[in-house]
């Protein structure tokens, strides 16, 4: 017989950036565990509220049906005596499997002929079973932080209150942290805190919505939020503004959701637009609400986790609450304003940045010298990208930025601004930081680019100079996520700099001196995050080896060849040139590469002829191929020769002369196969 089974554990208030994380895992884990164990089932809905995770699966099977095991037992030679009768270890082993000797059996196994038999395994009950498949499941979790309750030597993300494990319309016997299971779920914490009896395992989703006030369903809570919000921002003639990110975590901290609006005071308007931003979200988890035009209103919704009967007074609340957190910005905004970054650029020097290479001021002058080498690449002058480094880190010290963290840069800007600085200036300070995560924008100017280039590149100079490189999965200055973005910042720019120069000045000023090889493991540390980059935009694999095999410097440059190189594969005669090129290269790996050019004199046959007189061509000509792709795609014209050469030409012949010239021809024609890329990588 089969019948849906519920199981539900009911907790304290559940972390809520892991609950959709837990519920998932627990969902999938309880249908994994009965799987394994051969219980019949089909679909499955997961649940998940602050204070509970659930799974639904529809027709499991009420018993595992029983199986036949094959057993090794032991070895002939231990089996059976020298007169081929049974010894004690072949009766012991019958025995085992309840059967007689004649129902055994010898096979050819991996360890070697051995006697064999069938072990019968009887079913098993999912009412003896569904303990196991909790503690196995619950004990697989991946959570992060666990904690401990009561008496209780177990673990877990929260304590257990509650555990309801039904089977159609039996509730089934299982324990978890010393509570027992029951036919019982329980409600809203504020509007049923009671138990509420499920008679059957399909009633769950129901009962909790209408008698406990609990929308079980995340995905239909979130939606329900959603269509809140937006109704609730039409009312106040204006929309939302907040991300997914917020309204998940909103949707992870309530069980029946209540959007209400609050206001403060237009006077805190003034403040920047982020700062009043990260005071409702970050603080409070509220949205702010922006009008037709943009701008922020004094209004915000937030989204309550009970339907009360006066939400006026709610809302009240939640205005109350917010007031102070706005005081205290508006506070440290015209505080940090009357003191300007200038005066705070001293105490960079009482901030320390690495033990062995000094404080903020020190990192500052070393960014500002760093961005002065390259600012030849952006055209810019020394002044500005002097003057940028030097006020970068000053809001670090501000009292805002104290406050709300990520907010540095944010309020360097327009700090900036009141003092007077250039937009310029004020905005490379702002975008210093960019490009945040993996897809974030790059800065959005030259200066801007300067700056945050000439930051990271110091950072990974000094890491790497007192050797404290990523290990493992352990980056504690974010390392990678820097090289990633100088790479990208130089490649989605159109910027082409020699980054091995550049590592290597950056290393150059670091107070203190490097290891040998530290420029070569910074070079090859962003040749990592390079192919990383490119594989994620789709990029060939073997088009990255190409391409890295002769040009490794310039993240721009390299970009450009391997745009040339995805076309260059797919023209017609592409193939039959790199799969000549590995066939060269082949040989000359056998043979001994050579530099030496190959004497026209020494031609013996047409074919060989016809590819040193292309070889000359292009070097009379090769001014006109400066752009990879034609360059590349000039190859296709050596399909036919090739194929002509290697048909008719045998390159290792006992003539010394004549064999060494044809090595100098293959090498010759290797150069220039390799002056975008070794299309050789790109033959299988």
């Amino acid at each position: 017989m089969t019948a849906p089974l519920l199981i539900e554990i009911g907790v304290e208030e559940l972390p809520p950036t892991a609950m959709l994380d837990l519920a998932d895992q627990f969902a999938s884990g309880i249908v994994a565990e009965l799987e394994k164990n051969g219980f019949q089932q089909a679909d499955y809905q997961r649940f998940a509220t602050p204070r509970r995770l659930a799974v639904l699966i529809d027709d499991v099977a009420d018993a595992a049906p029983g199986y036949t095991e094959t057993v090794q037992g032991p070895g002939v030679d231990v089996a059976f005596d020298a007169n081929d009768q049974p010894t004690g270890a072949a009766n012991g082993f019958a025995r085992s499997l309840g059967v007689t000797l004649d129902k055994l059996v010898i096979e050819e196994t991996s360890r070697g002929r051995r006697l064999t038999g069938q072990r019968e395994i009887p079913g098993r009950s999912l009412n003896e079973h569904i303990g196991d498949v909790l503690t196995q499941t619950i004990t697989a979790l991946n959570i992060p932080k666990r904690m401990r309750w009561g008496m209780n030597t177990d673990s877990f993300v929260r304590p257990v209150h509650w555990l309801t494990v039904i089977h159609g319309s039996t509730c089934m016997p299982a324990s978890l942290f010393g509570i027992a299971s029951d036919h019982q779920t329980r409600g809203h914490r504020f509007h049923h805190p009671g138990p509420i009896p499920l008679d059957d395992a399909t009633h769950y989703e129901s009962s909790l919505r209408h008698t406990g006030y609990v929308l079980a369903d995340p995905e239909k809570r979130a939606a329900i939020i959603n269509e809140q919000v937006a109704h609730t921002a039409a009312e106040c003639d204006a929309r939302s503004i907040s991300d997914d990110t917020l309204l998940a975590e909103i949707n992870a901290l309530v069980e029946y959701p209540t959007a209400l609006t609050g206001r403060f005071d237009t006077q805190f308007l003034e403040l920047p637009r982020e700062v009043l931003i990260a005071t409702m979200e970050h603080h409070q988890r509220y949205l702010p609400l922006e009008d037709s035009a943009g701008s922020l209103t004094n209004s915000f919704i937030t989204i309550a986790n009970v339907d009360s009967a006066q939400p006026e007074l709610v809302a009240s609340g939640n205005e109350r609450v917010i007031r102070p957190r706005l005081d205290d910005a508006l506070f440290f905004w015209n505080q940090d304003r009357t003191r300007g970054l200038a005066s705070l650029v001293p105490k960079l020097a009482g901030v320390q940045f690495e033990t062995k290479l000094g404080n903020l001021a020190d990192k500052q002058q070393r960014v500002a010298r760093i961005a002065a080498y390259i600012a030849p690449l952006f055209e810019l002058s020394t002044g500005d990208t002097e003057r940028a480094a030097e006020l970068a880190k000053a809001d670090l010290l501000t009292e805002m930025v104290d406050e709300f963290p990520d907010l540095q840069g944010v309020m360097g800007e327009y700090y900036a601004l009141n003092d007077g600085e250039t937009a310029d200036i004020a905005r490379a300070i702002r975008t210093q930081y960019a490009p945040v995560g993996g897809t974030g924008a790059i800065p959005d100017t030259a200066l801007g680019r300067n700056l945050a280039l000439a930051d990271r590149l110091d950072t990974l100079a000094g890491i790497f100079a007192v050797d404290k490189r990523p290990s493992g999965d352990k980056d504690p200055y974010a390392l990678r996520r820097a090289a990633l973005s100088v790479v990208r910042i130089l490649i989605e720019s159109g910027s082409q700099l020699d980054l091995n120069a550049a590592l290597g000045y950056a290393v150059s000023i670091q107070p203190l001196e490097a290891p040998s090889g530290t420029v070569d493991a910074l070079r090859m540390f962003h040749v990592e995050r390079l192919r990383s980059y490119f594989l994620e935009q789709g990029t060939a694999p073997q088009d990255i080896d190409a391409v890295l095999a002769v040009s490794s410097h310039d993240p721009m440059d390299i970009s450009n060849r391997l745009q040339a190189v995805s076309h260059f594969r797919t023209l017609p005669d592409a193939a039959r040139v790199y799969e000549a090129h590995k066939r060269i290269r082949n040989i000359l790996k056998k043979q001994g590469d050579t530099d030496n050019a190959p004497t026209t004199s020494h031609y013996q046959q047409a074919a060989e002829k016809q590819l040193g007189e292309m070889l000359d061509h292009r070097a009379l000509n090769k001014d006109a191929l400066i752009d990879y792709s034609d360059t590349l795609q000039s190859l296709t014209h050596f399909a036919a020769p090739l194929a002509a050469f290697f048909d008719e030409v045998r390159v290792i012949v006992d003539d010394a002369n004549l064999r060494n010239n044809r090595l100098a021809l293959l090498g010759a024609l290797d150069r220039e196969f390799c002056r975008v890329a070794d299309i050789s990588r790109l033959a299988s």
